[in-house]
């Protein structure tokens, strides 16, 4: 498999480029594809079987079960955030090792449905908070301590957003690429 391969394996709707000025449309239609994600993921895999779910979604990548899981951990770990954001003055925010926590036990053989059904609590959760935001609010930011740059609430939505779309494709493409779909 060539580098260029790979590439599109991990990353087969691009990086996440977010535009100068982040406008209203923009914020909506992320907010949108907040709203939805949760159902369109459980569509997506509801009739894998356990083998399918224990199946990487490309060389040296996660299985489906892992994604899953990891979608939920992460934006569990996003609501948070935009919560400090919105209560502190520029919070540093807790960066954790998403790859060792894939790794754990129950990422790797729990049931999907308990990370589906967190997932839509908090996407529920984390929706009516984004509805209600101000430009004010939109405006206001955290320090991740990895690049330690100044995040801007309305990027972060578009950064899921993008999250969202970006692990759905990687798990789509598998079951297309193995005529499961």
């Amino acid at each position: 498999m060539t580098n260029s391969e790979l590439e599109l394996l991990k990353y087969p709707i691009g990086k996440f480029d977010c535009p100068q000025n982040i406008n209203s449309g923009h914020i909506e239609g992320w907010i949108s594809i907040l709203e939805h994600f949760p159902n369109r993921l459980e569509q997506l895999v509801k009739d894998l079987n356990a083998e399918q779910l224990d199946t990487v979604y490309r060389p040296g990548g996660w299985t489906v079960r892992q994604v899953v899981h990891h979608v939920s951990d992460s934006h569990h770990h996003s609501y948070a955030r935009f919560k400090w954001a919105l209560t502190e003055d520029k919070p540093v925010i807790k960066a954790y090792y998403e790859d060792r926590w894939a790794e754990l036990f129950d990422s790797r053989t729990a049931p999907i449905d308990m990370s589906i059904l967190h997932l839509k609590a908090i996407h529920f959760k984390l929706v009516y908070l984004l509805k209600g935001l101000s430009d004010a609010d939109l405006n206001k930011t955290f320090i991740h301590p990895e690049t330690n740059k100044e995040v801007l609430l309305k990027q972060n939505i578009g950064i899921y957003a993008w999250h969202c779309n970006h692990h759905y494709t990687h798990i789509e493409n598998l079951l297309k690429r193995n005529q499961w779909i």
